[in-house]
């Protein structure tokens, strides 16, 4: 009985002080859960729009590739060349890319992702806790009311402290349980930032190393197209393109006039074919009447002189 006088005497005065100290630790991880439950949240939405985003970079640099493959197929043999390096190297640049997207969903995103489920678990306990305070506070104000209506009757205020020294003796285990979790909740909490953050930034270098190494390469292979080379192809196909309409423009004017004179010729050998002998008779007929012509002249020539024969002779 003394035991317990004293115990319930100690109760009676720590309560007060312990309610205090229990009620400011709670309203402490209240916040520092919250704080983690925020910024957390706003890490992995921010990390997985990050994500999203090289992941569209990757698609749109694919179709880059694709885009000069394509154009590299109408250059030049040395242009040819060196843009299809180009965009093997390029293609090699986005399979890392590829490589950092899913490392990054699973050594960034993943474990900010898994603190929604710890801080919700990290809101129950502190429930547990706030309602076993709730209950001491309760309990507390009720031995202040037994005691100020019968403050005679000592058998209902020692069972009222009784009651109220188990619900603090709860509320005092269940505070300290939290204190545990809550204490091992920070350190691992610290443990993941550091490696999160560590993993972002590997990753990163990881991926800007080697894309580093294939970028270097497909500078080099840019830069060793030789010009000269390409340019003298350029004027030969140039030139091969230009002649090539005049030679057949030509070719096609000599067999128009080949044909055209074979048509005359053909034409006058058919005429003459349909009319032997009529021009040869038309030159005859000509040179008689010629003749007679030639005739009848020397006739009339000869009456006249012999009219102007003097009458004495």
């Amino acid at each position: 009985v003394r035991k317990l006088a004293r115990g319930l005497a100690l109760c009676r005065e720590l309560n007060p002080g312990l309610s205090l100290v229990r009620d400011n630790q709670n309203k402490y991880i209240q916040s520092t859960v919250a704080n983690v439950e925020k910024y957390f949240g706003e890490f992995c939405g921010l990390f997985a729009a990050y994500v999203r985003k090289t992941a569209r970079l990757r698609d749109k640099s694919d179709l880059l590739v694709k885009e000069i493959r394509t154009y590299a197929e109408t250059e030049t043999p040395n242009v040819k060349s060196g843009l299809v390096n180009f965009a093997d190297q390029l293609a090699t640049v986005q399979d890392y890319r590829q490589a950092q997207v899913e490392r990054l969903e699973a050594k960034v995103i993943e474990p900010f992702k898994k603190y929604g489920n710890i801080t919700k678990l990290k809101r129950e306990e502190l429930k547990v806790s706030l309602a076993a305070g709730k209950r001491e506070a309760k309990q507390t104000a009720q031995v202040e009311r037994i005691r100020q209506r019968n403050p005679s009757d000592r058998q209902i205020i020692t069972q009222a402290e009784s009651d109220l020294q188990r619900v603090t003796v709860d509320a005092t285990r269940i505070a300290r349980q939290l204190e545990e979790t809550m204490d091992d909740f920070e350190k691992h909490k610290i443990k993941d930032i550091k490696k999160i953050f560590g993993d972002f930034i590997t990753i990163e270098m990881a991926f800007h190393a080697k894309a580093l190494e294939v970028y270097t390469t497909a500078y080099q292979h840019v830069q060793n197209i030789d010009e000269d080379e390409d340019m003298e192809a350029y004027r030969s196909s140039l030139h091969f393109e230009t002649t090539q309409p005049r030679l057949s423009l030509v070719s096609a004017n000599f067999l128009k006039s080949t044909n055209g004179n074979n048509s005359t010729i053909s034409m006058l050998r058919s005429s003459k074919e349909n009319t032997p002998g009529s021009t040869c008779k038309l030159q005859l007929d000509d040179e008689e009447e010629e003749d007679d012509d030639g005739i009848e002249e020397e006739e009339e020539d000869e009456e006249e002189e012999e009219e102007y024969v003097p009458k004495n002779t």
